[in-house]
């Protein structure tokens, strides 16, 4: 299993609510239903709550987190091979500063803890 861990900052020019808005109810669906988007065996988003900004303005820290999981490295390089994933790729700058985005490829989990014990 490989996971796509990618830490999120909003455009400048969207406050967090409009970038949660467009993440969620236009990104979402557009990577749901698109070519590239069937490789991932699951797409979550992580919004870093509103009640953590300062404002509107407030630029500290990431917006968010996104993690898809694919099956391999083969299936992560597959996505990206899709002829719709351009297509994807421009639409990830009406929403994020992609000069800032930040991102890991990782592999299963090391647990540590995994919860209270006897």
């Amino acid at each position: 299993m490989i996971r796509l861990t990618c830490l999120l900052r909003r455009k400048e020019g969207l406050t967090p609510a409009e970038f949660q808005d467009y993440w969620e109810n236009h990104h979402g669906p557009l990577v749901a239903n698109s070519k590239c988007g069937r490789y991932a065996l699951r797409y979550e988003q992580h919004p870093r709550s509103l009640d953590d900004y300062r404002g509107d303005d407030d630029r500290s820290g990431y917006d968010g987190v996104t993690v898809q999981w694919f099956e391999s490295m083969d299936a992560y390089r597959a996505h990206m091979k899709e002829d719709d994933f351009p297509a994807m790729f421009e639409d990830i700058g009406r929403f994020l500063d992609t000069d800032r985005l930040e991102f890991v490829l990782t592999e299963e989990p090391r647990v540590i803890v995994d919860g209270p014990t006897g």
